[in-house]
């Protein structure tokens, strides 16, 4: 599939419009040549018969190669297309700043961003800017594989394009069940410790009261357990990584008031549609004060406020935890030892699990790549970028590829039930499925759809076991009606919103944190909640709001028109 020809056009006097000044006539005559790529064209094929040459900034984990051009991946593609990528690759944990110090750099762009790492408001204020162009009519004309997703998913063109009719980006799509069923429906799961459970004579807790007096067994039989189980170190009862999305403790609060805990923006969406801020709830307060007793009585990790990433997965290599939070738990420990801990009925019975926001459409990034007014061959780039999205190609570039040699390689290539072309996932063993995927994987812009499993590419084992153990031990305590969409807001609501996020999130966070190692919270609150309301809540949910009423609207509309 990945050899098939594609036509494709060239856009040749696109050249000289891009280099046209961005000031006055000139800045209305470049962005006319981008948002109408109609000059004169020749008609070419993949691979081109002279090379040619694009240039893009992308970024890679640390542990992994930071020279793109030795990834299989991009080795294969520059074969099967003849366009090599001049790559400026940054560390992704400098990736932020370096992007942005980048990008001041008007006479100095690359043609485009490949893990572009772009929000809502990146894409409007880089467009207001002129530094990122429109791509609707290079989708439209010069990229079939991604018109073909838009076409079977018509809210992923809807999610993509801005208020002002344009789309500046393109998408990262990954769909693996939907709905309430989709495995992006929680992030920061608990996993138990199911062998330090039997050693004890312990059932898997299903109330928070029972949670607690398995927590104290655990710190308890700390000498008994390290010594049967052979542990280096310490027992830690539990333990997490407070405010860091998949690895953050707030899915315990679930069962305190209302029942909607904490969720990783700290957004919810009533059954009757009115959007909420969660850490302004009653249950919340009452959440945060049971997990402050856990601390109180030692059986949480003193780590768990400041530890990073790297510090935490070594304790769980060492099988010191007995209750972790993360979203697999082989990145931590391993599958043999854990289960999911069940959603916990709090003091008055409770029991509900609040779903991640936007995880109604699956996993989607708006702000995965975008070419830049340097790119004076947009519909090159827009056909190389089109590649990612061809459906033996997407696995890839999100998972790992096949065929390296000295390493290993995620998939193998086989054949589904028609005789053709299928990636198969290979067993990852004790490996970590993120360490192994870091040392192959490209990410950027792709699509992964629901009926590519079985045809295109099988489901990785850990992403089935996952979704298979969340199924059977989440579903039935899904019980919200809404989860908050992923919106495209404008740039003055965005602008809004993003100072928002810096004020309130962030004085929200830093209180959850203060709170569940120190204690307060009662005697705070009322101040708290003054103190949200000066950083300006309820004009924040008030713009929330306004767009989840859209977004209901919308999808009424769509229903009619079906």
């Amino acid at each position: 599939m990945m050899k098939r020809n594609m036509k494709v056009f060239i856009a040749a006097g696109l050249s000289a419009a891009l280099m046209i000044s961005m000031t006055g006539c000139g800045k209305k005559e470049q962005l006319k040549a981008n948002i109408n790529p109609d000059t004169p064209v020749e008609e070419v094929t993949f691979p081109l018969e002279e090379k040619a040459e694009l240039s893009f900034i992308t970024n890679a984990p640390a542990t992994s190669t930071q020279n793109p051009n030795e990834r299989e991946i991009f080795k294969r593609l520059e074969e099967q297309t003849n366009v090599h990528i001049d790559w400026t690759c940054f560390v992704a944990d400098q990736f932020a700043d370096k992007k942005n110090l980048a990008l001041a750099q008007f006479g100095n762009l690359p043609d485009g961003l490949f893990n572009a790492g772009m929000n809502e408001y990146d894409l409007l204020r880089y467009a207001k800017q002129g530094i990122i162009i429109p791509l609707e009519n290079l989708i439209d004309k010069y990229m079939p594989n991604l018109q073909a997703v838009f076409e079977k998913y018509p809210e992923y063109r809807t999610m993509c394009t801005a208020p002002d009719g344009h789309i500046y980006s393109f998408p990262w799509i990954e769909q693996l069940g939907e709905g309430k069923e989709a495995i992006q429906a929680i992030g920061n799961i608990p996993y138990i410790n199911k062998k330090w459970l039997d050693f004890l004579g312990l059932e898997v807790p299903k109330t928070t009261a029972e949670l607690e007096k398995v927590l104290i067994a655990f710190r308890d039989n700390a000498d008994a357990l390290e010594e049967e189980f052979q542990i280096e170190g310490d027992v830690i009862p539990m333990s997490f990584i407070i405010n860091n999305g998949d690895q953050d403790p707030g899915i315990l609060i679930n069962g305190f008031g209302e029942g909607y805990g904490d969720t990783g923006d700290h957004f919810a969406v009533t059954d009757e549609g009115e959007v909420i801020y969660t850490t302004v709830q009653e249950g919340y307060k009452e959440g945060i004060k049971w997990l402050h007793s856990l601390v109180e009585q030692n059986l949480v990790d003193p780590e768990a406020f400041t530890q990073v990433w790297s510090t935490y997965v070594a304790k769980g290599k060492s099988h010191r935890y007995g209750l972790c939070f993360t979203w697999d738990i082989s990145n931590i420990d391993n599958y043999n030892d854990y289960v999911m801990l069940p959603a916990l009925a709090g003091p008055d019975g409770l029991v509900n699990i609040t779903r991640q926001n936007n995880s109604e459409t699956s996993g989607f990034d708006r702000g995965r790549c975008v070419l830049t007014t340097s790119c004076d061959n947009t519909a090159l780039a827009a056909a190389w970028i089109d590649q990612m999205y061809a459906p033996l190609q997407s696995p890839q570039n999100n998972w790992g590829t096949y065929g390296e040699e000295d390493s290993f390689n995620i998939f193998e290539m086989g054949k589904n039930e028609k005789g053709e072309p299928m990636l198969l996932h290979m067993d990852l063993g004790d490996q970590s499925p993120v360490e192994v995927r870091e040392a192959q994987s490209v990410n950027g812009p792709l699509a992964i759809l629901n009926e590519y499993y079985g045809e295109y590419v099988t489901q990785p084992a850990d992403a089935k076991w996952r979704l298979d153990n969340m199924h059977e031990t989440y579903l039935k305590d899904m019980n919200s009606k809404y989860v908050y969409p992923n919106v495209f807001m404008s740039i003055e609501d965005t602008n809004k919103i993003s100072q928002y996020d810096t004020d309130i999130k962030k004085y929200a966070e830093q209180k959850k944190a203060d709170w569940i190692l120190n204690g307060g919270i009662d005697e705070e609150w009322d101040s708290y909640l003054k103190k949200m309301e000066q950083y300006g809540l309820s004009d924040y949910l008030k713009i929330k709001q306004k767009y989840f009423d859209k977004y209901q609207e919308s999808l009424k509309e769509e229903q009619k028109e079906e």
